[in-house]
């Protein structure tokens, strides 16, 4: 399996937007560098063609794609990691399902020892949210900007920030020490996604080089 290094812009596609498909195919075009598949889906949807077709657009460019919570599928379909909002309960009996090569990510909030415990756990990486509200954000508690920094503190596995990142805060986000940021809106209600990744890539390049 791929070795994927586990940064920059991270796209979460909701299945329920209409013509969701040809839009990731646009924000890939503009520099998407991990996918997440939420687990959001409409009565009758084709799942597991869909997470396929996911795959092969997302495979081709070398993208790792993942499964938010519904890790079963692991072992069904070419998923490359699954992202989890809580531990699971039954925690040691899931990570003995899953191989040890993949992906795994954890939702968190301004709980630190969460971010303890996806350290401990061996978690790939974990994401905060939501730095802003949002739509898509829902139930997410809104994160200070002093956890993210105490998080880096704590640990060095890669960081994420999301929850109604646009490209007019995005510079007050990437200061925090994160990795990356993960993105749903920002890009897929864009009116051209390719567009919107690109300055999104733009953005967290620039921070980069500095």
């Amino acid at each position: 399996m791929i070795k994927y290094e586990l940064k920059g812009l991270y796209l979460v596609v909701d299945p329920c937007i209409p013509g969701i498909l040809p839009k990731l195919e646009q924000a890939i075009k503009g520099g998407v560098d991990m996918v997440q598949i939420w687990n959001h889906w409409l009565p009758g949807h084709q799942k597991e063609e869909f997470i396929h077709t996911v795959c092969d657009m997302a495979h081709q460019h070398n993208i790792p794609v993942l499964i938010h919570e519904a890790w079963e599928w692991l072992s069904r379909t070419p998923i490359d990691g699954v992202h989890f909002d809580q531990i699971p309960a039954n925690w040691q009996t899931v990570k003995k399902e899953i191989d040890t090569s993949l992906i795994t990510g954890l939702t968190c909030g301004n709980d630190l020892e969460k971010v303890r415990l996806a350290a401990e756990q061996q978690f790939s990486y974990i994401s905060f949210c939501a730095l802003f509200p949002s739509e898509s954000a829902g139930s997410c508690e809104i994160v200070l900007p002093e956890t993210i920094l105490k998080a880096r503190q704590i640990t060095s596995i890669p960081i994420f920030a999301s929850g109604g990142i646009d490209h007019g805060n995005l510079d007050k986000v990437l200061p925090l020490g994160v990795d990356g940021v993960a993105v749903i809106s920002g890009i897929l209600k864009a009116r051209n996604p390719s567009i919107a990744a690109y300055q999104y890539r733009q953005v967290l390049a620039g921070f980069e080089n500095q």
